[in-house]
């Protein structure tokens, strides 16, 4: 089965996490802050801090800017849950915000500024597949309308320009994503004092950590400001080291082979639409398609899966799922919508090569063609 994602993990990373256990220190320590440097230099950025998770970064961001009760975050629906959970998670309220169009599938500004208002604080931005949203018109829009602004750059990791965005950048290095330390995150946030409220949140408001202690041989401690259990730890850190060195070359293949894809699909497929028009700045996390209006999706991921090509969604949306639905049982988000039902995720990642890019292609063409044998749909 060729599948949608999968990490690249080899002799390096086994090097890595043995060095680590013979140390005899797991806990966060040299490595972590080894990987914080690094990842903050690859982002032209002057530090960084390593958590648990990206959901840890997005609820740290917002805990430190002050967002809470009686405050509201716009943020789109097109994402993973984590992004709205993490408002909540404040107490604040998550308003839900239309993308643009299938072709962009990104948050709206127009649909945006509609829902505004004197309750709403921040705006949380999703780089969606790794494609990056316009940076002077939201930076524009949040001057404009006074409003802290936020990058959930869970898709995004290794673009210098993601992280300069707005007041701070959540990262994620889960197992299916460009880089991986298996669970972990990042943050990337332009002002100091920022990253040191965020620094010491992570680890229980506490006022030093275990590695400070026995370095300075003081056991003492406090806790000035409510914290959270958010630390990364040194087997994750050095993972991410060593997959860090080789992220500009993965996104890169990433890249080519997304041209690749486009160039097929519009030869083979041309029914189905290839969101982002190239060249955009993107990591090319995901390779979404939308399939035409009138498609079975599951048919076509059951014609696929039988040839031996997984796929998935990326996403049901989030205002649809029960737990948000109960929430907002009156809220329509047409353009969200539309898109989610008919888009499809295919398999992009380093591990693969053109001739793999060739036979999803095939099989696309393939299952469409069993429907519609004379080929393109309106």
């Amino acid at each position: 089965m060729l599948l949608v994602s999968e990490p690249v993990l080899g002799d390096e990373e086994k090097a890595a996490l043995a060095a680590v256990i013979e140390s005899g220190w797991v806990t966060m320590g040299d490595r972590v802050r080894e990987f914080e440097q690094a990842f903050a230099r690859l982002h032209e950025a002057e530090d960084s801090v390593a958590v648990g998770s990206c959901t840890a970064a997005l609820h740290l961001i917002l805990h430190a800017l002050g967002i809470g009760p009686g405050d509201e975050v716009l943020v789109p629906s097109l994402t993973f849950v984590a992004t709205a959970n993490s408002v909540l998670y404040v107490g604040a309220r998550p308003v839900f915000v239309d993308i643009g169009s299938a072709d962009v599938p990104l948050m709206s500004l127009d649909d945006a500024e509609s829902k505004c208002t004197s309750r709403t604080k921040a705006i949380i931005l999703v780089h969606f597949a790794g494609y990056l949203a316009h940076r002077d018109a939201w930076q524009s829009f949040a001057r404009r309308k006074g409003l802290l602004l936020i990058e959930d750059a869970a898709h995004a990791p290794g673009l210098p320009e993601v992280g300069s965005y707005g007041e701070a950048a959540a990262f994620s290095f889960y197992g299916n994503k460009n880089m991986t330390t298996a669970e972990g995150g990042a943050i990337i946030a332009r002002s100091r004092t920022l990253r040191e409220t965020i620094r010491q949140a992570r680890a229980h408001g506490m006022t030093s950590g275990a590695r400070q202690r026995l370095t300075s041989r003081r056991p003492d401690y406090d806790v000035t400001i409510l914290g959270f259990n958010y630390r990364m730890d040194e087997l994750r850190a050095a993972l991410g080291l060593v997959q860090l060195k080789k992220l500009p070359e993965w996104n890169d293949s990433r890249r080519r082979l997304s041209a690749t894809y486009r160039e097929l699909i519009a030869e083979l497929c041309p029914s189905v639409m290839v969101p982002f028009e190239a060249p955009w700045p993107s990591t090319h996390h995901l390779l979404p398609i939308v399939l035409p209006p009138a498609t079975s999706r599951q048919r076509i991921i059951d014609r696929l899966r039988k040839r031996g090509v997984q796929t998935t969604v990326h996403y049901p949306p989030v205002h649809r799922l029960t737990f948000y639905r109960d929430l907002y049982p009156e809220l329509a988000l047409p353009r969200t919508e539309d898109f989610a039902r008919r888009e499809l995720t295919l398999p992009l990642h380093p591990k693969m090569s053109t001739l793999d890019v060739d036979k999803v292609v095939d099989a696309l063409a393939a299952a469409l063609a069993a429907d519609y044998p004379m080929g393109a749909v309106a």
